[in-house]
């Protein structure tokens, strides 16, 4: 098609010229405002829209513009955190301050990833629009393909809710300087402190996104549609916070915006999805900055017994640096030391009590880990290759932005039977942040004391089994953007009482799984399961969905909610950059098998639910008690049950209506009572 086309431009460039040779002056003029109608016409072949429908390959998208928003002066730090996840602590550089309402550690909700200024001097004062966002900038709207790249540079680094993700509560996304608050030096707005530097949310804060990041774009929609089809020849690119990846059709997503070029027929010769975050780089210092070490394993080498300890700015207490390794029965003491820069120290281990890099391969047996330094993770892996296998060891972390076990950039832990307590802010005992990676835990005890310190925070694959996962200041689990939570016989515990940010607006739950839109998680479907154990919530919603697609899988999983709210789907107020206002509300497909589940279910008029439930599944409660709202189909097998509690509206019903005991209340299905 691109042939074609620039064929067709050739031809009509010809034929100006020769009408040009072979006629007057007045020949010239007619031909100069010939070429100018088909360059307008040319142009007019690409348009930017938002996706309203995709059926198969045929896409419907309202026409508009883009509006960039003007970056803010300095004063303005960006944070994409998530609510409640781990949320920094405000940095305290003067430079670089963000209020008590930023999302420290640039986290997502509860996760951790606030969006990041990339303005050395910005800060968030109380009267800047939480998460960083851009005084007139409008926070994008939700995403649902898998538009974001989960490589070393995708984001895990902002991880969500309870992880850490934009507004994540778990990182300190900012330049800290070696001031314990983690202050952004050089001006720099602190990573994880309110601001993610490099306009991204911090990867770890209390800040929620804040909406759009400084100099983002906002797309204001016309009255206009187009529909077009994409072809197998299409070309399709996914923009992302840093750089962009080669797309497919599967990455496509209604609300996403695009600029499409399309043929003559209606055909998509290519098709841009749009980041409307501001760029700013991954944050930090704009390059993999590891600090130094104190002590460093040589290749092959088997120690035991052995203590090491750091207390310098920037600095591993040991670190296995692409070699081969085992630790047995060693104690490793992180005891001071300032980062320089929380996003170093979230994203890439600088400060970390151990670090493993560059295709590192360590197995660490009986070791004790104490750190108490900000960004002073206690066992750190990072980068694809690299492989920690920890057992039978205890992780104990007292400052801000201090995980447990952390893995970023692609890289694996394998944990067994360890015992993680995490005490500051932003600190999820189970964390990963940019470029997420693979993370198995079987056994062990694992405790945050933290606001913004979920006990699991995911931006990547993380599977637990026979674990105790307890957060008493914060959301237990927190999924960001395209990765998955795994659970089998865990207890969960979720205590969150207050948002990161501190916002009356902000939801309160247990779990969470969003889209924190800055950059740091890769943008897709989420996935959540559950078999066996319990789930408790001891304050809000047993689960929360916003600005994003997810699957959930429970089955005999025991449900223990704290208002009678089991789910809610909906969109939020997008002042913590999580897609735009109005757009930005959650999918979901819930599946049960053996599964009893007691409370709400609300879905507003901008998400949907489809649930089924099968093996002897019941439900027993209310879906949309107040009236109409979003799409929701119920399906029950011969097997499952559904008992009112209150009035429910839904959309359609699958299975027999005498497997629903009415219970003396009434059930609309498509606006007609069935029952």
């Amino acid at each position: 098609m691109k042939n074609k086309k620039l064929f067709s431009i050739l031809c009509l460039t010809l034929t100006a010229s020769m009408v040009l040779y072979g006629c007057s002056g007045t020949s010239s003029s007619s031909s100069t405002t010939e070429n100018s109608t088909q360059e307008a016409e040319a142009q007019a072949n690409t348009v930017t829209a938002q996706i309203t429908k995709i059926d198969g390959s045929t896409v419907t998208a309202t026409v508009g513009t883009l509006t960039t928003a003007q970056a803010p002066d300095g004063n303005d730090a960006s944070n994409s955190e998530a609510p409640s996840d781990e949320a920094p602590a405000k940095p305290d550089d003067s430079n670089s301050s963000s209020d008590s309402n930023g999302a420290p550690g640039g986290q997502a909700p509860s996760g951790e990833a606030p969006a990041k200024p990339d303005d050395g001097n910005s800060s968030s004062d109380s009267n800047e629009a939480p998460g960083g966002q851009a005084p007139s900038g409008e926070a994008p709207a939700k995403p649902n393909g898998d538009n974001g790249s989960s490589g070393s540079n995708g984001a895990p680094g902002g991880q969500a809710p309870s992880g850490e993700a934009t507004a994540k509560p778990d990182g300190d996304n900012a330049n800290g300087d070696s001031s314990d608050n983690s202050g952004a030096p050089d001006g720099q707005a602190p990573s994880d402190g309110n601001g993610g530097p490099g306009g991204q949310a911090p990867s770890d804060g209390n800040d929620g996104p804040g909406g759009q990041m400084p100099g983002g774009s906002s797309f204001e929609a016309s009255d206009e549609t187009v529909t077009f089809t994409v072809t197998d020849d299409t070309a399709i690119t996914v923009e992302f916070q840093q750089g962009s990846q080669e797309g497919t059709l599967d990455d496509l997503a209604e609300n996403q915006v695009i600029e499409v070029e399309l043929d003559d027929n209606n055909q998509a010769v290519s098709i841009t999805v749009k980041n409307l975050q501001a760029g700013g780089g991954f944050g930090g210092s704009g390059e993999v900055t590891n600090g130094t070490a104190a002590a460093s394993l040589e290749d092959n080498a088997s120690v035991s017994g052995e203590t090491y300890t750091s207390s310098g700015d920037d600095e591993n207490a040991l670190r296995a640096d692409g070699v081969t390794a085992s630790l047995n029965n060693v104690t490793i003491e992180k005891t001071g030391g300032n980062s320089s820069n929380t996003e170093d120290g979230d994203f890439y281990g600088q400060n970390a009590g151990f670090l493993a890099l560059n295709g590192a391969n360590v197995t660490i047996t009986g070791a004790t880990v104490n750190t108490s330094a900000i960004n002073g993770n206690g066992v750190f892996s990072y980068g694809e290759g690299t492989t920690v296998t920890i057992s039978d060891s205890t992780i104990h972390t007292t400052e801000r932005n201090s995980g447990g076990i952390q893995t970023t950039g692609g890289g694996t832990t394998i944990a067994s039977n360890l015992t993680v307590d995490t005490e500051g802010d932003s600190s999820a005992a189970i964390r990963s942040d940019r470029g997420g990676g693979t993370v198995n835990v079987d056994g062990g005890t694992y405790t945050t004391s933290g606001v913004g310190s979920p006990a699991v925070y995911s931006t990547a694959d993380i599977t637990v089994k026979n674990a105790t996962l307890t957060a008493n200041n914060s959301e237990g689990l927190v999924i960001e953007g395209k990765n998955s939570i795994a659970l089998e016989n865990c207890d969960v515990t979720g205590n969150m009482t207050t948002s990161n940010g501190g916002s009356d607006e902000d939801n309160l739950h247990a779990v969470m799984i969003y889209q924190s839109m800055s950059g740091d998680a890769a943008i897709g479907e989420a996935s959540f399961s559950s078999d066996g154990g319990s789930i408790t919530s001891l304050s809000g919603d047993l689960f929360y969905v916003t600005n994003t697609s997810c699957t959930i899988s429970l089955k005999d999983t025991k449900l223990v909610t704290a208002n009678d709210q089991l789910l809610t789907i909906a969109g939020n107020n997008s002042s913590r950059g999580w897609g735009t206002s109005g757009s930005n509300g959650g999918d979901v497909v819930l599946t049960t098998s053996s599964q009893t589940m007691d409370g709400n279910i609300t879905v507003d008029d901008i998400s949907t639910l489809d649930m089924t439930l099968s093996d002897g599944s019941a439900f027993t409660g209310t879906i949309n008690s107040t009236g109409d709202a979003g799409e929701v189909n119920v399906t029950l097998d011969s097997s499952s049950t559904w008992t009112l509690t209150g009035d429910s509206y839904i959309t359609s019903f699958d299975g027999d209506l005498s497997q629903i005991n009415a219970n003396g209340y009434q059930l609309y299905v498509n606006g007609s009572a069935v029952l």
